[in-house]
Protein backbone atom coordinates (compact mmCIF):
# COMPACT_ATOMS: atom_id res chain seq x y z
CA UNK A 1 0.00 0.00 0.00
CA UNK A 2 1.35 3.46 -0.95
CA UNK A 3 0.82 6.35 1.91
CA UNK A 4 0.97 9.59 0.92
CA UNK A 5 1.99 12.21 3.39
CA UNK A 6 -0.82 15.38 3.69
CA UNK A 7 -0.06 18.29 2.27
CA UNK A 8 1.32 20.88 5.00
CA UNK A 9 -0.82 23.67 6.11
CA UNK A 10 0.33 26.86 5.49
CA UNK A 11 1.12 29.18 8.18
CA UNK A 12 2.11 33.01 9.44
CA UNK A 13 4.45 33.69 12.10
CA UNK A 14 4.53 38.04 12.24
CA UNK A 15 7.00 39.39 14.40
CA UNK A 16 8.90 42.36 15.17
CA UNK A 17 9.32 45.05 18.58
CA UNK A 18 6.82 46.56 20.65
CA UNK A 19 4.84 49.85 18.70
CA UNK A 20 5.93 48.32 15.57
CA UNK A 21 2.91 47.91 14.01
CA UNK A 22 2.25 43.96 14.21
CA UNK A 23 -1.57 44.56 14.77
CA UNK A 24 -2.32 46.52 11.80
CA UNK A 25 -0.66 44.55 9.22
CA UNK A 26 -2.23 41.36 11.14
CA UNK A 27 -5.34 42.43 11.06
CA UNK A 28 -4.69 43.72 7.23
CA UNK A 29 -3.52 40.22 6.52
CA UNK A 30 -6.02 38.46 7.91
CA UNK A 31 -8.79 40.10 6.33
CA UNK A 32 -7.72 39.84 2.74
CA UNK A 33 -6.31 35.95 3.26
CA UNK A 34 -9.08 34.89 5.20
CA UNK A 35 -7.25 34.67 8.17
CA UNK A 36 -7.79 34.47 12.08
CA UNK A 37 -5.04 35.98 13.97
CA UNK A 38 -3.33 34.14 17.31
CA UNK A 39 -1.78 36.94 19.90
CA UNK A 40 1.82 35.87 21.05
CA UNK A 41 1.86 38.18 23.92
CA UNK A 42 2.99 36.97 27.22
CA UNK A 43 0.29 40.15 28.94
CA UNK A 44 -2.65 40.10 26.35
CA UNK A 45 -3.39 36.46 27.38
CA UNK A 46 -4.54 38.28 30.90
CA UNK A 47 -8.05 39.27 31.57
CA UNK A 48 -8.90 42.58 33.10
CA UNK A 49 -5.95 44.17 32.28
CA UNK A 50 -6.29 46.85 29.43
CA UNK A 51 -4.84 49.82 28.84
CA UNK A 52 -0.95 49.20 29.63
CA UNK A 53 -1.29 46.25 27.35
CA UNK A 54 -1.67 47.73 23.73
CA UNK A 55 -4.49 44.56 23.13
CA UNK A 56 -6.32 44.92 19.98
CA UNK A 57 -9.23 47.24 20.57
CA UNK A 58 -12.74 45.71 20.67
CA UNK A 59 -13.50 46.95 17.30
CA UNK A 60 -10.55 45.48 15.97
CA UNK A 61 -11.44 41.70 17.39
CA UNK A 62 -14.48 42.40 15.94
CA UNK A 63 -13.27 42.39 12.67
CA UNK A 64 -11.23 39.38 12.96
CA UNK A 65 -11.60 36.65 14.89
CA UNK A 66 -8.73 36.54 17.37
CA UNK A 67 -7.01 33.96 19.74
CA UNK A 68 -5.38 33.44 23.65
CA UNK A 69 -6.50 36.97 24.44
CA UNK A 70 -8.06 37.64 27.86
CA UNK A 71 -8.04 34.00 28.38
CA UNK A 72 -5.99 33.38 32.19
CA UNK A 73 -6.85 35.32 35.27
CA UNK A 74 -4.56 37.34 36.27
CA UNK A 75 -3.90 35.71 39.65
CA UNK A 76 -2.97 32.19 37.37
CA UNK A 77 -0.06 31.40 35.75
CA UNK A 78 0.80 31.31 32.41
CA UNK A 79 3.96 29.82 30.95
CA UNK A 80 5.67 29.26 27.85
CA UNK A 81 4.37 25.69 27.97
CA UNK A 82 0.70 26.80 28.46
CA UNK A 83 0.75 29.03 25.76
CA UNK A 84 2.34 26.68 23.56
CA UNK A 85 -0.41 24.17 23.94
CA UNK A 86 -3.35 26.74 24.12
CA UNK A 87 -2.06 27.75 20.82
CA UNK A 88 -1.63 24.58 18.76
CA UNK A 89 -5.17 23.78 19.75
CA UNK A 90 -6.16 27.18 18.22
CA UNK A 91 -3.77 26.70 14.94
CA UNK A 92 -5.38 23.13 14.66
CA UNK A 93 -9.10 24.61 15.10
CA UNK A 94 -8.45 27.74 12.48
CA UNK A 95 -6.75 25.40 9.92
CA UNK A 96 -9.26 22.71 10.51
CA UNK A 97 -11.81 25.57 9.19
CA UNK A 98 -9.79 26.17 6.09
CA UNK A 99 -8.47 29.30 7.56
CA UNK A 100 -5.48 31.29 7.55
CA UNK A 101 -3.61 31.26 11.11
CA UNK A 102 -1.52 34.07 11.52
CA UNK A 103 0.28 34.54 14.75
CA UNK A 104 1.39 38.28 15.52
CA UNK A 105 3.14 39.47 18.75
CA UNK A 106 6.10 40.16 20.27
CA UNK A 107 7.09 37.59 22.89
CA UNK A 108 9.95 35.31 21.77
CA UNK A 109 10.18 32.60 24.27
CA UNK A 110 6.24 32.09 23.60
CA UNK A 111 6.81 31.36 19.73
CA UNK A 112 9.68 29.39 20.30
CA UNK A 113 8.25 27.65 23.16
CA UNK A 114 5.37 27.25 20.05
CA UNK A 115 7.64 26.41 17.24
CA UNK A 116 10.12 24.55 18.45
CA UNK A 117 8.94 23.00 21.40
CA UNK A 118 10.03 22.88 24.90
CA UNK A 119 12.97 21.03 26.98
CA UNK A 120 11.80 18.09 29.40
CA UNK A 121 12.06 20.68 32.47
CA UNK A 122 13.71 19.46 35.71
CA UNK A 123 11.20 18.49 39.15
CA UNK A 124 10.90 22.01 40.88
CA UNK A 125 12.05 23.01 44.12
CA UNK A 126 10.06 24.83 46.64
CA UNK A 127 12.54 25.53 49.05
CA UNK A 128 15.27 27.42 46.62
CA UNK A 129 11.92 29.30 45.07
CA UNK A 130 10.96 30.34 48.66
CA UNK A 131 14.60 31.50 49.15
CA UNK A 132 14.79 33.77 45.67
CA UNK A 133 11.37 34.89 46.64
CA UNK A 134 12.57 36.04 50.06
CA UNK A 135 16.02 37.65 48.35
CA UNK A 136 13.71 39.43 45.70
CA UNK A 137 11.37 40.80 48.73
CA UNK A 138 14.46 42.20 51.10
CA UNK A 139 16.91 43.25 48.13
CA UNK A 140 14.89 43.78 45.29
CA UNK A 141 13.78 42.24 41.67
CA UNK A 142 17.62 43.39 40.55
CA UNK A 143 19.29 41.64 42.63
CA UNK A 144 17.39 38.18 40.89
CA UNK A 145 18.31 39.81 37.70
CA UNK A 146 22.01 40.00 38.96
CA UNK A 147 22.08 36.37 39.50
CA UNK A 148 20.35 35.35 36.55
CA UNK A 149 23.03 37.48 34.74
CA UNK A 150 25.95 35.68 36.60
CA UNK A 151 24.03 32.14 35.65
CA UNK A 152 22.48 32.85 32.33
CA UNK A 153 23.79 36.05 30.41
CA UNK A 154 21.51 35.16 27.59
CA UNK A 155 18.41 34.41 29.57
CA UNK A 156 18.96 37.19 31.67
CA UNK A 157 18.79 39.41 28.57
CA UNK A 158 15.62 37.98 27.42
CA UNK A 159 13.59 38.55 31.05
CA UNK A 160 12.48 41.68 31.97
CA UNK A 161 14.60 43.25 35.67
CA UNK A 162 11.20 43.88 37.25
CA UNK A 163 9.95 40.06 35.86
CA UNK A 164 10.63 38.79 39.29
CA UNK A 165 8.49 35.53 38.49
CA UNK A 166 10.36 34.53 35.23
CA UNK A 167 13.85 35.37 37.03
CA UNK A 168 13.16 32.78 39.83
CA UNK A 169 12.20 30.32 37.56
CA UNK A 170 15.26 30.91 35.27
CA UNK A 171 17.15 30.43 38.21
CA UNK A 172 15.53 27.36 39.86
CA UNK A 173 15.45 25.46 37.07
CA UNK A 174 19.16 26.29 35.69
CA UNK A 175 20.55 25.28 39.16
CA UNK A 176 17.89 22.05 39.38
CA UNK A 177 19.67 21.03 36.20
CA UNK A 178 23.50 22.66 36.32
CA UNK A 179 23.10 23.82 33.39
CA UNK A 180 21.88 27.23 32.21
CA UNK A 181 18.61 27.81 31.22
CA UNK A 182 18.71 28.72 27.54
CA UNK A 183 21.24 25.67 26.81
CA UNK A 184 18.59 23.44 27.61
CA UNK A 185 16.21 24.81 25.43
CA UNK A 186 18.07 23.11 23.08
CA UNK A 187 17.35 19.42 24.24
CA UNK A 188 14.17 17.40 23.94
CA UNK A 189 11.70 19.91 22.15
CA UNK A 190 8.54 19.05 20.44
CA UNK A 191 8.79 20.64 17.58
CA UNK A 192 5.31 21.83 15.75
CA UNK A 193 4.47 19.81 12.78
CA UNK A 194 2.08 19.84 10.26
CA UNK A 195 3.07 23.35 9.00
CA UNK A 196 5.04 25.54 5.90
CA UNK A 197 5.77 28.71 8.08
CA UNK A 198 6.31 31.96 6.62
CA UNK A 199 8.31 34.34 8.68
CA UNK A 200 7.76 38.07 8.84
CA UNK A 201 9.46 40.76 10.38
CA UNK A 202 8.79 44.10 10.64
CA UNK A 203 12.18 45.97 11.18
CA UNK A 204 11.43 50.06 11.19
CA UNK A 205 13.79 52.43 11.90
CA UNK A 206 15.53 52.99 15.12
CA UNK A 207 14.85 56.52 15.99
CA UNK A 208 11.14 56.76 14.26
CA UNK A 209 10.53 53.66 16.35
CA UNK A 210 11.58 55.07 19.58
CA UNK A 211 9.63 58.18 19.31
CA UNK A 212 6.20 55.53 18.71
CA UNK A 213 7.10 54.24 21.62
CA UNK A 214 7.45 57.23 23.74
CA UNK A 215 4.49 58.10 22.78
CA UNK A 216 2.59 55.38 22.98
CA UNK A 217 3.88 54.93 27.22
CA UNK A 218 3.04 58.35 27.78
CA UNK A 219 -0.75 58.05 25.93
CA UNK A 220 -1.09 54.99 28.37
CA UNK A 221 -0.80 57.02 31.63
CA UNK A 222 -3.20 59.94 29.56
CA UNK A 223 -5.62 57.14 29.19
CA UNK A 224 -5.95 55.97 32.88
CA UNK A 225 -3.16 53.66 33.39
CA UNK A 226 -2.37 54.25 37.53
CA UNK A 227 -6.17 54.29 37.79
CA UNK A 228 -6.35 50.92 36.13
CA UNK A 229 -3.62 49.82 38.36
CA UNK A 230 -5.32 50.82 41.43
CA UNK A 231 -8.46 48.61 40.73
CA UNK A 232 -5.87 45.81 39.96
CA UNK A 233 -4.45 46.08 42.63
CA UNK A 234 -7.48 46.34 45.14
CA UNK A 235 -9.09 43.15 43.43
CA UNK A 236 -5.58 41.14 43.13
CA UNK A 237 -2.89 42.07 45.12
CA UNK A 238 0.51 44.09 44.52
CA UNK A 239 1.89 40.85 43.71
CA UNK A 240 0.00 39.82 40.84
CA UNK A 241 2.13 38.46 37.89
CA UNK A 242 1.21 40.57 34.99
CA UNK A 243 1.44 43.64 37.20
CA UNK A 244 5.23 43.28 36.93
CA UNK A 245 4.84 43.96 33.38
CA UNK A 246 6.18 47.42 31.69
CA UNK A 247 3.92 50.27 32.65
CA UNK A 248 1.91 48.68 35.32
CA UNK A 249 5.03 48.14 37.19
CA UNK A 250 6.05 52.21 37.05
CA UNK A 251 2.02 52.77 37.81
CA UNK A 252 2.40 50.98 41.01
CA UNK A 253 5.76 52.50 41.98
CA UNK A 254 3.35 55.52 41.55
CA UNK A 255 1.01 54.08 43.92
CA UNK A 256 3.61 53.63 46.51
CA UNK A 257 5.03 57.11 45.97
CA UNK A 258 8.37 55.58 44.55
CA UNK A 259 7.91 57.21 41.98
CA UNK A 260 5.86 60.36 40.36
CA UNK A 261 3.69 60.23 37.04
CA UNK A 262 6.47 61.98 35.06
CA UNK A 263 8.94 59.66 36.24
CA UNK A 264 6.93 56.94 36.08
CA UNK A 265 6.19 57.87 32.32
CA UNK A 266 10.26 58.40 31.70
CA UNK A 267 11.20 55.21 33.28
CA UNK A 268 7.88 53.16 31.28
CA UNK A 269 9.35 54.59 28.24
CA UNK A 270 12.97 53.63 28.50
CA UNK A 271 12.45 50.42 29.56
CA UNK A 272 9.91 49.53 26.22
CA UNK A 273 12.69 51.05 23.92
CA UNK A 274 15.30 48.71 26.00
CA UNK A 275 12.50 45.84 25.64
CA UNK A 276 12.31 46.64 21.88
CA UNK A 277 15.91 46.68 21.61
CA UNK A 278 16.05 42.98 23.49
CA UNK A 279 13.54 41.94 21.37
CA UNK A 280 15.12 43.12 17.82
CA UNK A 281 18.17 41.18 19.33
CA UNK A 282 15.55 37.52 19.62
CA UNK A 283 14.37 37.68 16.75
CA UNK A 284 17.40 38.57 14.31
CA UNK A 285 18.15 34.53 15.56
CA UNK A 286 15.00 33.37 14.07
CA UNK A 287 15.52 31.20 10.95
CA UNK A 288 14.20 32.44 7.40
CA UNK A 289 13.15 35.52 8.46
CA UNK A 290 11.79 38.28 5.62
CA UNK A 291 12.84 41.57 7.11
CA UNK A 292 9.93 44.03 5.84
CA UNK A 293 11.83 47.62 6.54
CA UNK A 294 9.11 49.90 7.95
CA UNK A 295 6.23 49.89 10.21
CA UNK A 296 2.74 47.53 10.61
CA UNK A 297 0.75 50.21 8.61
CA UNK A 298 3.38 51.33 6.00
CA UNK A 299 1.74 51.08 2.12
CA UNK A 300 5.00 49.33 1.12
CA UNK A 301 5.03 47.10 4.08
CA UNK A 302 2.01 46.31 3.51
CA UNK A 303 1.93 45.51 -0.05
CA UNK A 304 5.50 43.75 0.37
CA UNK A 305 3.82 41.38 3.09
CA UNK A 306 0.74 41.08 1.35
CA UNK A 307 3.33 39.09 -2.21
CA UNK A 308 4.77 37.65 0.16
CA UNK A 309 2.00 35.64 1.61
CA UNK A 310 0.20 35.22 -1.59
CA UNK A 311 3.18 33.76 -2.95
CA UNK A 312 3.22 31.23 0.30
CA UNK A 313 -0.62 29.87 0.19
CA UNK A 314 0.17 29.12 -4.13
CA UNK A 315 -0.15 25.27 -4.04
Amino acid sequence: MVTTTPPLAPLIVLVGPTASGKTALALHLAQHFQGEIISCDSVAVYRDLEIGTAKPSLAERALVRHHLIDVVAPTEPCTAGDFSRLARVALTDISSRGKLPIIAGGTGLYLRALIDGLFPSPPTDPGLRDRLRQRAATHGAAYLHRILTRLDPAAAALIHPNDTPKAIRAIEVSLAARQPLTQQWQQGRDALTGYRILRLGLNPPRPLLYERINTRAAAMFDHGLIEETQQLVARFGYHCRPLTSLGYAEAIAVLRQQLSRDQAIAHAQQGHRNYAKRQATWFRREPDMHWLPGFGNDPQVIANASNLVAQHLQP
